[in-house]
């Protein structure tokens, strides 16, 4: 554990992020759960640790770098197309303040995230199934999140049309 606190740490201070010791543990329990989980259900196709701290965790959480104060910010967010759970559960753990949706389409994603939710410990958090389309003409989702996220989901004009509807 001790390179992945180094490794987390490094990416975190570029962002101005400092993590808890409890963080740090909840971050590696995601990694050795998503590691786990991989080996029997396509996650990712990056395992291994370096690859995880940096092209996962580290660049989930560079919302940082636009949104300055998401230490002390109440803020909801929806994670679009969230798979195994990036960028949200990373905003989550970094910034437990903030009130995160992960909306993923595939049922057998929303077991695993529901798993490092449970496992993590993690609050004011929620794995919901359905798709974008659907999720943003939906009367209680529409125009309800301050913020939405997304990685890999679609080009900029789709994923457009996916997270206005639901952002206030």
């Amino acid at each position: 554990m001790e390179e992945f606190t180094r490794l987390l740490d490094a990416g975190c201070e570029e962002l101005g992020i400092v993590l808890t010791e409890k963080q740090k543990e909840q971050f590696f329990k995601y990694f050795q759960l998503l590691t786990e989980w991989n080996q029997v259900m396509n996650l990712t196709a990056i395992t291994e640790m370096k690859e995880v701290v940096t092209k996962h965790f580290v660049d989930s959480l560079a919302l940082k770098k636009v949104i300055g104060d998401l230490e002390n910010a109440e803020i909801s967010v929806a994670d679009v197309g969230t798979g195994a759970g990036f960028p949200g559960i990373p905003l989550k753990i970094a910034f437990p303040g903030l009130k995160v949706t992960l909306l993923d389409s595939l049922n057998k994603r929303l077991k695993f995230l529901n798993e490092v939710i449970e496992q993590l410990g993690l609050e004011q958090i929620q794995a919901v199934h359905g798709r974008a389309e659907d999720f943003g003409r939906d009367r209680v989702s529409r125009e309800t999140f301050d913020i939405c996220v997304s990685r890999a989901v679609a080009n900029l004009s789709t994923l457009s049309e996916y997270c206005v509807p639901l952002v206030k």
